[in-house]
C-alpha cells in the first residue's frame, strides 16, 4: 500500500523537476496533480500492451497516481495495472493506487449475451439481487462492493487497494427514490469502513458522473452533505471515530466545468453564506479531496481549446493547456488523463513543469 514515507521519498525524487504544487497531499501522503486514468481502448492484448507500457512510463516520470476500475475494458484494466505494479522499478509504497466498483464486470472479453452472462455470474449465484440492478449491471449494495473489491484485490495483485470509490452510484437513481439510494450507500459506507479496518482499503470515495455536476431538481443529483452525514453514521455503526471517506471524482474541464461553475450544493456548515455552493467550494471546506476525470475530453480537448482560455494557461502543446487549467481548479487534488501512448505520457507529464493558474487568474477565466 501508499505509505507517508514512500510517496513522499517519490516526491523528494521529482518534485525538483516540477513546477509548484506539482505535488499535493493525499492520504496517506503526496500525490502526483496529474494522474493516469485506464479507462478507454477495446479489451485486446494490443491494447493490454499499450496500457502496461504506458504505466511503466507514468511511474518512471513522476506520475504516482494510478486511477482505473473493475469494469474497465472487462476486468483488462485493473490487471494490466497490476502487472505494471509489479514489474515497475517504483516500489509499491510510492504509488497511490485507485479502482472503482459499481458496474458489473465481463471476464476478459464482452460476451454474445450480455444480459445472460450477468444473470448467470452473477444473479443465480446470489452475488446481486435483481431488485437493486439497475439497467441490467450496476448495483452499490454492500454485498455486491464486497465481492467486487476481493476481485479487484485479485487483479490487481495487492493486499491493498489505497483509495476505492463507489463507482456512478447516481445511476441507482434511474430506476430508485433517492432514500433508497443514500441508505445503499450507508450501509456500503458501513462495509467499507470495515474493509479499511482490515486493511484492504486506505480510504473510500465516490466515482460520479453526473451526481455533483448537475442542479439539485436533475433526476441523477446527489447531495454531497447528505452523503456525508451517511457516512458519519456508518463510521458511528462499526465504531470509528472518523469516517474515511476522502475523496470525490468527477469529470472537469474546459467545456464541463460545472463542478465549479454551478451552486447546487447546500451552504458548508460554519459558512457564512446561507446559499448553495458549488461542489468544489463544498468539498475543499469539507476537507475532501477533489479528484477530475475526463481533463481532456476523452481526448477532444487535446487538438482544440478556445483561444481566449487557451492564452491564460501555460504549456508548450493544446493538450498540456488543458491538463493544466484542470489541475488549476480551487480544490482539485489531482486531474486524470486516459493514457495509452508511451507517447502522449511524456507530453502530458511535462504539462506538470508548469506552475498552475493561481485562484484569481483561475477565477478570471469565468468573469
Amino acid at each position: 500500500m501508499a505509505t507517508e514515507s514512500g510517496t513522499w521519498g517519490y516526491r523528494d525524487r521529482f518534485g525538483d523537476s516540477f513546477g509548484r504544487t506539482y505535488f499535493r497531499r493525499f492520504p496517506p501522503g503526496v500525490c502526483s496533480s496529474i494522474g493516469i486514468g485506464t479507462y478507454l481502448g477495446e479489451p485486446t492484448d494490443a491494447v493490454d500492451d499499450d496500457y502496461r507500457a504506458a504505466i511503466t512510463a507514468a511511474l518512471d516520470g513522476g506520475i504516482n497516481m494510478v486511477d482505473t476500475a473493475i469494469n474497465y475494458r472487462c476486468q483488462r484494466g485493473e490487471r494490466v495495472v497490476g502487472d505494471a505494479l509489479a514489474d515497475s522499478d517504483i516500489d509499491r509504497e510510492s504509488v497511490v493506487l485507485a479502482t472503482k466498483g459499481g458496474f458489473l464486470p465481463f471476464d476478459g472479453e464482452r460476451p454474445a449475451e450480455p444480459g445472460r452472462y450477468i444473470h448467470e455470474q452473477y444473479v443465480e449465484p446470489g452475488i446481486v439481487d435483481t431488485d437493486h440492478l439497475v439497467r441490467g449491471s450496476h448495483s452499490i449494495e454492500a454485498g455486491v462492493i464486497d465481492h467486487l473489491l476481493d476481485r479487484s484485490l485479485s487483479n490487481l495483485g495487492v493486499e491493498t487497494i489505497d483509495c476505492y470509490y463507489v463507482h456512478n452510484p447516481e445511476t441507482q437513481l434511474l430506476d430508485r427514490d433517492p432514500e433508497a439510494v443514500y441508505d445503499s450507500l450507508e450501509a456500503t459506507f458501513e462495509l467499507l469502513e470495515r474493509r479499511r479496518a482490515a486493511g484492504d482499503i486506505g480510504c473510500y470515495g465516490l466515482a460520479t458522473w453526473e451526481a455533483f455536476r448537475v442542479p439539485e431538481s436533475a433526476e441523477q443529483y446527489l447531495s454531497l452533505a447528505t452523503v456525508l452525514d451517511r457516512a458519519e453514521r456508518a463510521a458511528d455503526a462499526v465504531g470509528v471515530d472518523d469516517h474515511c471517506l476522502k475523496a470525490i471524482q468527477l469529470p472537469f474541464n474546459i467545456e464541463m466545468a460545472d463542478a465549479f461553475t454551478l451552486a447546487a450544493q447546500p451552504a458548508p456548515p460554519g459558512s457564512d453564506g446561507d446559499g448553495p455552493v458549488s461542489v468544489l467550494e463544498y468539498a475543499h471546506a469539507a476537507g475532501l479531496h477533489v479528484v477530475t476525470s475526463a481533463s481532456l475530453g476523452q481526448g477532444a480537448l487535446a487538438d482544440s481549446i478556445p483561444p481566449a482560455i487557451a492564452a491564460e494557461l501555460a504549456g508548450d502543446t493544446t493538450a498540456q493547456r488543458a491538463i493544466n487549467f484542470a489541475r488549476s481548479a480551487p480544490g482539485v487534488t489531482t486531474a486524470l488523463v486516459g493514457m495509452s501512448s508511451s507517447a502522449h505520457v511524456a507530453e502530458n507529464i511535462a504539462a506538470g513543469t508548469f506552475d498552475p493558474l493561481g485562484a484569481s487568474a483561475f477565477d478570471a477565466i469565468f468573469e
